[in-house]
């Protein structure tokens, strides 16, 4: 378990995902408490060298040393791809995850995790959003899903082959295009999955 140190390992930055940043403690570290003296922490603000983005860590008090301290809480997490997603759009997701920091090659990876997921579901002919209206107009997903897929940069040929309209994506681009395709991957697989897993729980009690 990895403790406050100098250095806070994570096998990725949870704002750019660089795989295995450089996270360093920038502030000693804090201890605090509740309002009567119990629940003692201590806390680490590490910051990553590739993206300046700030990560707080924290684990119950072990002492005066809070090197020492195992590390219970970072905030903010790192987002968890579900096994419940099918292995191929699952690793495009965990791959997506991982070059946040290159926002092209995010968007193409989070792309591929979507087209993976619809052929999936029997949905292999035409375009990306072609087949999102399509699955929208079957109910697979809902009319406000396939809006938001209209709303980001989801096109994976658009970043392999820019014309001259189109700037070049930025980080906010990527992470927005990420985060749909993680709520995409929810929607189809991970809530149905928790659903046949609680149908099935609360029948054999």
């Amino acid at each position: 378990m990895a403790t406050l140190s100098t250095q806070l390992i994570l096998d990725s930055c949870p704002h750019c995902g660089r795989a295995k940043p450089t996270l360093e403690l920038k502030e000693k570290a804090i201890q605090t408490a509740r309002h009567d003296g119990t629940y003692l922490r201590w806390w680490g603000i590490y910051m990553c060298t590739t993206c300046g983005g700030i990560v707080t860590a924290g684990g119950f008090n072990a002492g005066t040393r809070p090197e020492y301290t195992d590390i219970l809480e970072i905030y903010p997490s790192i987002p968890t791809i579900s096994d419940s997603i099918p292995e191929k759009p699952r690793e495009y997701l965990r791959q997506a995850q991982n070059s946040l920091h290159v926002p092209a090659g995010a968007i193409m990876l989070s792309a591929s995790a979507v087209d993976a997921m619809l052929k999936e579901k029997g949905y292999v002919d035409g375009s990306l959003h072609d087949r999102i209206d399509k699955a929208a107009k079957d109910h697979l997903i809902t009319d406000e899903m396939a809006k938001w897929a209209h709303q980001i940069r989801l096109d994976a040929n658009e970043q392999r082959h820019p014309g001259k309209d189109v700037g070049l994506p930025t980080n906010e681009d990527g992470k927005l295009t990420f985060n749909f395709a993680m709520a995409f991957a929810d929607y189809l697989f991970v809530l149905p999955s928790k659903v046949t897993r609680g149908i099935a729980d609360s029948t054999a009690s």
